[in-house]
C-alpha cells in the first residue's frame, strides 16, 4: 500500500504558508510524503511549495461587509467544503495539518468530519476565529507562543506549545550574529508584512527627516513599501541624503534581517518568530482595528523582556519614531541587549517539533 500523506491546509498570506512550507520540508526530511490545500490567492506564494500535489479549494472569509456579502462568502466556504471532502477522499491523508485563516476551514472540517486526525497551528498568542472554529473537533493543537489567550479549558488542555516553525532561509539567517555597531553605521530594516503597510511609508521617512544630519549619515535603510508609494519614500530619503533600498518586496527578507541592526515592522506572528529565531531589536507596530487583536498580543512576547518597543499606531508618530531611533544611535548597548533578549525567546526547532507531534497524532502512515 502507498504511503498515505500529510495534507496540509495554509492560504491566504505568506505568513500562513511560511510555517506550513517548513513544516512540509520536516516532514519530507522524515521520508514523508506531502500535499498542500490551499486557495487561489495564496497560489502565487506557493509556487515552489515543497509539496507532491497541491489542491485549490474555493474559500472566503465571512466577517466584515454587508450582509449580502457575509452570506455569499458563507455559500462559498460551503462549496469549498464540498470540494474539500472530494479531495480528502480522493488523497485519504494521514492527517490534516491547518496553519489559521478561513482558507484552512473547508480542508480541516472535510477532514473532521471523514474521521482524519485534524492538527491545529495557531500562530499567534490569540487565538483566531477560523481556529476557534475548529478547535473543539481537532485531534491536538499546537500554539505558536507559550500562552495562548482567549481559549475554553478543553481546548487548552490539547495545546501543545511548539513554537511557529520558521524557513530554512531564516535558520541560516540566524547564524549571523547581532554586530554592535558602536559609532559605525546603523541598518535599519522597516518592514510592514507580505501585503505592505502604508503607515510605515508616511511616519518612517519623516521621522528619519526630524533627524540631525550627522544622525542621518549614519543610516543605512531598507524599506519594504507599497507600489504606489516607492516614488515618494525614494524621493525623500534622496532629498535627505540617507541611503536607502526601498522596494515592494524582498525575498532575501530573513537576510536583510540579519543584516540589520533594528528592524521596525508590523507584528504578524511570523515575523516575531524570525526575530525571535535571528535575535534582532525592534519596534513594532501593531496592525490596529483587529478583532483578535492577535498582532498586540504577539508583540507583547517581545515587548516585555526588553526584546522589543511596542507602540500602538495611534502613537506611532514621527517625533515618537525619530526619538526611538535617536536614543538607539546615541546608545548602541540597548540594541545589543534587545537582540539577545529576543533571541533567548526564539525556538529555531519549530519545524522540527511540529514534525514530530504530527506523526505522533496521524493515522498509521
Amino acid at each position: 500500500m502507498a504511503q498515505r500523506p500529510i495534507l496540509l491546509a495554509a492560504g491566504g498570506t505568506g505568513g500562513h504558508l511560511f510555517p506550513a512550507e517548513a513544516l512540509a520540508m520536516a516532514l519530507r526530511a522524515r521520508g514523508q510524503r506531502v500535499e498542500l490545500a490551499t486557495d487561489s490567492r495564496a497560489l502565487q506564494y506557493g509556487a515552489g511549495f515543497p509539496a507532491d500535489a497541491i489542491h485549490a479549494i474555493p474559500s472566503a472569509t465571512p466577517s466584515g461587509g454587508s450582509p449580502i456579502a457575509k452570506a455569499l462568502a458563507g455559500l462559498t466556504l460551503a462549496r469549498g467544503v464540498w470540494v474539500a471532502r472530494g479531495v480528502v477522499r480522493r488523497v485519504n491523508p494521514a492527517a490534516v495539518v491547518g496553519f489559521g485563516g478561513y482558507p484552512t476551514v473547508p480542508p480541516m472540517l472535510a477532514g473532521q468530519q471523514l474521521g482524519i486526525p485534524t492538527i491545529i497551528h495557531e500562530q499567534n498568542a490569540v487565538m483566531g476565529r477560523a481556529n476557534r472554529f475548529l478547535a473543539i473537533r481537532a485531534t491536538a493543537i499546537a500554539t505558536g507562543f507559550a500562552k495562548l489567550a482567549g481559549v475554553a479549558q478543553e481546548i487548552a488542555a490539547k495545546s501543545t506549545p511548539i513554537g511557529n516553525p520558521v524557513r530554512p532561509a531564516v535558520i541560516e539567517a540566524a547564524r549571523t550574529p547581532f554586530s554592535d555597531p558602536g559609532d559605525g553605521p546603523v541598518e535599519i530594516l522597516v518592514t510592514g508584512g507580505s501585503q505592505g503597510a502604508r503607515v510605515m511609508s508616511d511616519i518612517v521617512p519623516l521621522a528619519i527627516e526630524l533627524l540631525t544630519s550627522d544622525r542621518r549619515a549614519r543610516l543605512r535603510l531598507t524599506q519594504q513599501a507599497r507600489a504606489e508609494d516607492i516614488s515618494r519614500v525614494r524621493e525623500t530619503y534622496a532629498r535627505l541624503g540617507v541611503a536607502a533600498v526601498v522596494g515592494p518586496f524582498f525575498k532575501d527578507l530573513p537576510a536583510r534581517m540579519a543584516a540589520a541592526h533594528l528592524v521596525v515592522s508590523r507584528a504578524g506572528a511570523s515575523t516575531v518568530s524570525e526575530l525571535a529565531v535571528i535575535g534582532r531589536d525592534s519596534i513594532l507596530v501593531p496592525l490596529p482595528g483587529a478583532i483578535d487583536q492577535d498582532q498586540a498580543a504577539n508583540a507583547a512576547t517581545l515587548g516585555v523582556i526588553g526584546a522589543a518597543t511596542v507602540i500602538l499606531q495611534p502613537e506611532f508618530t514621527p517625533a515618537r519614531l525619530a526619538a526611538e531611533i535617536g536614543s538607539r544611535l546615541d546608545n548602541s548597548d540597548g540594541m545589543r541587549y534587545a537582540a539577545a533578549a529576543a533571541r533567548g525567546l526564539g525556538i529555531p526547532d519549530a519545524a522540527e517539533r511540529l514534525a514530530e507531534l504530527v506523526i505522533r497524532i496521524a493515522s498509521p502512515l
